[in-house]
């Protein structure tokens, strides 16, 4: 009979790696537990808003067209508003990505005039164009609305005074970005986001705080909704889809402000009375009911890799100690030659296209070329495995995903291979 080694062979995956590996292992169980734990509550909050709401067979029935009284619809939003504390919500495959819903919300309740504040430092680089920092057409600049940020201090925690400093009576918004995204900050704990709403909502208290909660969904048992956020927003092709959902976003938080949104999805007047779900339904709440697991697996995945990498000498963000409050794991490996081989590996590892070889490419709405890997079931999808990484100094690669702890586990073998193979790392 095989050994799990001769398998991981069979895979690539050399016996050294394979015990190296092991090695690092043999000291994260007491976190991995801690990681069910949480898991295992978040469980129960899904399922309880599923039965609070009484999903039923009829849920998962497909309309077509308009789409009016779609129950199964109507519904999820009402499980999505349950599950994440918040007056209303809006689910909908029409979103098209995280930055799409990030769109949405930003364009619906910014008018021109207002200032939009960043108390965050730079968004994430998709977010540049809606907001006009780079030109394009139909930015919320061309629209009348302007822009100001406010950097973090160099130890990355919050510039309360220069916060404060900037926020005046045209600042209507404030967008929080929960993780890292292209940069090799930390990611926000939901108590450090909830001090920081506190903090803007005692200057002014009509300030609408949004929160991109991208990655960080079931990290934590708590979320921004939670701590004060007007409004959080995320993408179906990460953690809350579960790996199942095939396209969709959503926007949870207040009902003047989610009204707003679903008037600017689809028209005024019309809002979330229109959108036919064209028979997503069973992925898009069997994903949900699933996100807690598979979340707690791509965590486990990052903590791994985290001290894979850190122990060989690179510089990883979160290091190998640190809490965690999203599933990306950031690992500066300072050139472009060992971001291809890193993210070859990651390919490598995939069920789907395994046998590609991921090259940087000029890709819409970035400034850099990127590198991605990600031989997903659902194309982009970030909870499954992937990693990608601007082509740029520090040359780090954000490794994310794993729909389960093992395929995680794998990716990171051979990521840690191809580099091994191509002279860049010593064990």
């Amino acid at each position: 009979m095989e050994t799990i080694i001769d398998m991981y062979g069979k895979l690539g995956v050399t016996p050294a790696v394979y015990q190296f590996g092991e090695e690092v292992l043999a000291s994260l169980r007491p976190r991995f537990d801690a990681i069910d734990q949480n898991a295992e509550y978040n469980q129960a909050k899904v399922i309880a808003a599923m039965q609070k709401n009484r999903v039923d067979a009829a849920c998962f029935a497909a309309t077509t067209g308009y789409g009016y009284g779609d129950v199964g619809r109507d519904k999820l939003e009402r499980v999505y508003a349950d599950c994440f504390h918040t007056e209303a919500a809006l689910v909908r495959p029409q979103i098209t990505c995280g930055t799409h819903a990030l769109a949405i919300a930003l364009g619906a309740n910014l008018l021109p005039g207002d200032e939009l504040l960043s108390p965050v430092g730079r968004p994430y680089d998709t977010l540049e164009e809606v907001i006009g920092i780079r030109e394009s057409t139909c930015s919320l600049k061309e629209y009348g609305v302007s822009y100001a940020q406010v950097d973090l201090l160099p130890d990355g925690t919050f510039d309360y005074e220069g916060i404060r400093k900037a926020i005046t009576p045209r600042t209507k918004l404030c967008t929080i970005q929960r993780s890292k995204g292209y940069a090799t900050r930390p990611t926000f704990s939901v108590t450090q986001i909830g001090e920081l709403i506190a903090f803007i909502k005692s200057i002014r208290s009509d300030i609408i705080c949004m929160v991109d909660n991208c990655y960080g969904e079931f990290v934590e048992t708590i979320e921004p909704s939670d701590l004060g956020a007007d409004m959080i927003v995320g993408s179906l092709i990460k953690n809350p889809g579960g790996g199942l959902a095939p396209i969709g976003g959503y926007i949870c938080g207040t009902k003047a402000c989610v009204d707003r949104c679903a008037y600017r999805l689809s028209a005024p007047g019309l809002g979330q009375e229109v959108g036919a779900n064209l028979g997503l339904m069973t992925s898009l709440y069997q994903g949900f009911f699933l996100a807690p697991t598979v979340t707690a697996g791509a965590l486990k995945g990052a903590i791994f890799a985290a001290n894979i990498y850190e122990r060989l000498g690179f510089k990883v963000v979160p290091n190998s100690t640190e809490s965690r409050h999203d599933i990306i794991q950031a690992v500066e490996l300072g050139s472009e030659a060992a971001m291809i081989a890193f993210c070859g590996g990651i390919q490598a590892a995939a069920p789907v296209d395994s046998y590609v070889t991921p090259l940087p490419w000029d890709m819409p709405g970035y400034e850099n070329q990127v590198i991605m890997a990600a031989g997903a079931f659902i194309s982009g999808s970030s909870i499954e495995l992937s990693a990608d990484g601007p082509i740029r100094p520090p040359y780090a690669v954000y490794f994310q995903g794993g729909l389960t702890w093992q395929h995680a586990k794998l990716g990171i073998l051979l990521s840690l291979q191809r580099l091994v193979d191509a002279g860049i790392v010593k064990l």
